[in-house]
């Protein structure tokens, strides 16, 4: 099972650039594997810090999806993957452990074309993340009287 995070800081996306397989070279969101005993919340901010030096508060979860990669007509992988919205609460930004980059993205840098060439799934959960952040940043918004 592996986690994976939507860090943002109002219109911007934390992203890495793998550095090791799977999708080494490949941009996407922090992310990887759960250890043994670890809480999902707790891999999530250890792969975040792992990867970028960065320190995340979890928001909410976004979803849980399934990534099954075939190879030769044959199941090679299959990941269970719950993404969640995740907010900087401390650290630097620095690419660390398998993340050869790691850069803050404006939205509109996202879409097509862009140097990022995110998966499709990808760029959706991201736009599931602003969404959800745009959602509960109105719900602290008092009313205008």
């Amino acid at each position: 099972m592996g986690v994976g995070a939507v860090v943002l800081d109002g219109d911007w996306v934390l992203l890495v650039r793998r550095g090791q397989e799977p999708l080494k070279g490949e941009w996407s969101i922090p992310g990887g594997a759960l250890e043994l005993g670890e809480t999902l919340r707790a891999g999530v901010r250890r792969e975040v810090a792992e990867e970028t030096g960065l320190e995340v508060q979890v928001l909410a979860q976004i979803e849980a999806l399934d990534r099954i990669v075939v190879e030769q007509e044959a199941v090679r992988y299959h990941y269970v993957l719950v993404d969640f919205l995740c907010a900087v609460s401390g650290g630097r930004l620095q690419a660390a452990t398998d993340a050869a980059e790691a850069v803050w993205v404006p939205r509109e840098q996202l879409g097509a074309p862009s140097v990022y060439r995110l998966a499709a799934e990808t760029a959706a959960v991201i736009e599931r993340g602003f969404r959800m952040a745009e959602a509960m940043a109105e719900k602290k918004t008092p009313a205008a009287g």
